[in-house]
């Protein structure tokens, strides 16, 4: 696969994840270009927040069963279900973290990466 298929299929990977949250009202989405960072984990971030711990794992289902459908991925690694406070799928490429709103307000992630290129998809509800 050339450079450019790679970041296409990343970039198919961010619009389908985003496409998941959306699907179960995932609000305050924001996508965190990392690549133009040096050593970082990964290239993405996709962030997003529910409203309980019931809304959040409903998000997290929702993108894990989209990204499968549309892409045939499956996330790397699953952080976070028990509790739902804060819920990581792991895809590699991106990374998602959806969060309980006063979870992402105390860890502020955006904050913490804020050298990284960001975009915030308005919520469509």
């Amino acid at each position: 696969m050339t450079k450019n298929q790679e970041n296409q299929a990343t970039l198919n990977l961010v619009n389908a994840i985003v496409e998941g949250m959306q699907e179960k009202k995932g609000a305050n989405i924001t996508i965190l270009d990392l690549t133009s960072i040096e050593n970082t984990i990964t290239s993405f971030f996709v962030i997003c927040n529910g409203d309980s711990n019931v809304h959040v794992d409903a998000i997290a289902d929702s993108t894990e069963e989209h990204v499968r459908e549309h892409l045939s991925e499956k996330p790397f690694h699953v952080e976070g279900k028990q509790n739902a406070q804060w819920i990581l799928l792991d895809y590699l490429d991106v990374v998602v973290h959806i969060f309980q709103r006063s979870t992402r307000e105390f860890y502020n992630l955006e904050n913490l990466w804020a050298d990284a290129e960001r975009k915030d998809v308005p919520d469509l509800f």
